[in-house]
């Protein structure tokens, strides 16, 4: 038994500064329309938390139930940082596999302040992320600048490697009409534009944007016995932690008992989320068509296809340079335009990603379409072991 994707909605990405249930509630129509199917036939809502939206950010899945209209649809809200999205998917999908739930809507919608996401004010000497950004100033690029970095001291990666995926990701993005960048870049404009965290650029970094996805999930019995054509079907979706050695946790936070340490990790965090993917599904990488990575900055992207097993470690910017990660080329990254193109709106950006997989899938993709595509992955990473990856097959 599997869950069918029946439809797939968004809310154009930008900086519209309008409350993010108006945007979630246009995403969610949307996908019900692509579906065929009436709100009245849903049964379940689950919304992606939006941290930076209030109470009713808090409470998605009853914020948006209640936009939409109550029908008696039962509700719940998921949060994982950057994997809220998957995460709301993977609940949906477990409640319709224990036959609890039929007819499903997975909603995510953010509203974001221009500028570097931070976390909330006040003093939370517990929250890692505060201390980072409080005490040692370290805002999202300076993180990416040295994950860019770790490439260039490992793999011989350049500051020209991270511009033409920005440039290639520009291409893609062109023909997507829900894409807030719209414009072609060359390496020269990425690398002439203003340094951010060295060896990043501001064109190296995606931004904060107001946005919202939606998807429509469904029992394989409904699909049949409603005629829902060309099913795509959520393959796996995985939400694991990592896989490290073990340690015990002590106040502060961060600080450990080294001597509790029994080995080296078996694989990356990254790794792990891939792995049980794949396991789950019953692939491994040479089956994937198409993949949509969480691109927060350009040098991102090339640890991300090696994370998922598209190439050897070391590889990702030879596969890059010889266009294999273009439309047209071996493995397609990011047709949709990613982050690159779209910017960051939390809770929505995983659900964005499996929209794109649906429209590859369907071949309705029309612009960017990655021809004879019929098994795509996702990968995005939440703070903490909020990762998350999901396949897509047809």
């Amino acid at each position: 038994m599997s869950v069918v994707v029946a439809g797939a909605g968004m809310h154009p990405w930008g900086k519209w500064g309008r409350n993010f249930v108006e945007y979630g509630v246009h995403a969610a129509r949307a996908a019900l329309a692509d579906a065929g199917i009436p709100w009245t036939d849903v049964d379940l809502v689950v919304g992606g938390e939006t941290v930076r939206n209030g109470y009713a950010g808090y409470v998605a899945g009853s914020t948006f139930a209640q936009a939409l209209g109550w029908n008696g649809a039962r509700i719940a809200t998921s949060y994982a940082a950057c994997a809220t999205g998957a995460q709301a998917i993977d609940t949906a999908r477990a409640r319709i596999l224990a036959g609890m739930s039929d007819v499903a809507v997975v909603v995510g919608a953010d509203t974001t302040p221009k500028g570097f996401l931070a976390p909330n004010a006040g003093e939370r000497w517990d929250d890692p992320d505060w201390l980072r950004f409080r005490l040692l100033g370290m805002t999202n690029p300076a993180y990416f600048a040295l994950y860019a970095r770790r490439r260039m001291d490992l793999y011989g990666a350049t500051a020209e490697d991270f511009a033409r995926v920005k440039v290639k990701n520009a291409q893609h993005g062109l023909s997507n009409p829900n894409a807030r960048y719209r414009k072609e870049v060359s390496v020269d404009d990425v690398l002439s534009s203003a340094v951010v965290s060295d060896p990043l650029h501001l064109l190296d970094i995606c931004a904060t944007s107001d946005g919202a996805a939606a998807v429509v999930l469904t029992s394989e019995k409904f699909a049949r016995e409603h005629g829902i054509a060309t099913p795509v079907r959520v393959s796996a979706v995985s939400t694991v932690t990592p896989t490290f050695p073990n340690t015990v946790i002590d106040m502060p936070l961060l600080a450990t008992d080294s001597s509790a340490v029994t080995g080296a990790p078996e694989r990356t965090f990254k790794e792990s989320i891939a792995h049980a993917a794949y396991e789950e599904a019953g692939l491994a990488p040479d089956d994937v068509d198409v993949a949509e990575v969480y691109d927060l900055s350009t040098a991102l992207e090339l640890d991300w296809i090696e994370d998922l097993g598209l190439c050897k470690r070391g590889e990702a910017e030879v596969l890059l340079r010889a266009g294999d990660t273009a439309i047209g080329g071996r493995i397609p990254v990011n047709p949709s335009g990613g982050l690159a193109c779209f910017g960051e709106a939390v809770p929505a950006q995983a659900i964005a990603q499996v929209c794109e997989l649906v429209w590859q899938l369907r071949g309705q993709a029309d612009g960017r379409q990655v021809e004879g595509a019929r098994v795509g992955i996702t990968a995005n990473q939440g703070l903490f072991g909020h990762g998350s990856s999901v396949i897509l097959t047809r």
